[in-house]
C-alpha cells in the first residue's frame, strides 16, 4: 500500500515545510504548506482522498495547479501542460510544468 504521508512530503518538500495533523474524528487531516514567508497552502483532506492512491495523485496535482495559478502562472497553458503531458515539477519556489510523453497523470485522464 502506498503511504499517503509520504506522497505528500515527496510532492512538496523541499520548497515547502508540510505539517499534517488531524483534524476531524472521521480522519480527515489538515495539510498546511509554509515557507519562509508564510503559510502556502493549507486543504483539508479526507480519509476516502488520503486511502486512496489515485485519489491522492489528484489531489496532489490539484493542490500544485492551484499554488502554479496564486503565482501567476496561466490556467490555460497549465492545465494544457497537464492534460498534455503529465506531471507538474518543481523549480525553485515556483510549480512549473514539464512535459513527460512516457506518463499520464490521472488529471489528464479525467479531463480527456
Amino acid at each position: 500500500m502506498d503511504n499517503p504521508f509520504q506522497a505528500l512530503s515527496d510532492a512538496f518538500q523541499p520548497e515547502y515545510r508540510v505539517n499534517l495533523s488531524i483534524q476531524r474524528l472521521d480522519g480527515s487531516i489538515m495539510l498546511t504548506l509554509s515557507n519562509e514567508r508564510g503559510v502556502a497552502a493549507k486543504r483539508v483532506i479526507t480519509a476516502e482522498q488520503r486511502n486512496d492512491p489515485k485519489r491522492m495523485r489528484r489531489l496532489i496535482e490539484s493542490i500544485q495547479f492551484g499554488m502554479a495559478i496564486e503565482q501567476g502562472g496561466s490556467a490555460m497553458q497549465i492545465l494544457a501542460a497537464m492534460t498534455d503531458a503529465g506531471n507538474i515539477e518543481k523549480l525553485g519556489s515556483k510549480p512549473v510544468l514539464r512535459a513527460n510523453a512516457a506518463h499520464t497523470s490521472p488529471v489528464a485522464a479525467s479531463l480527456q
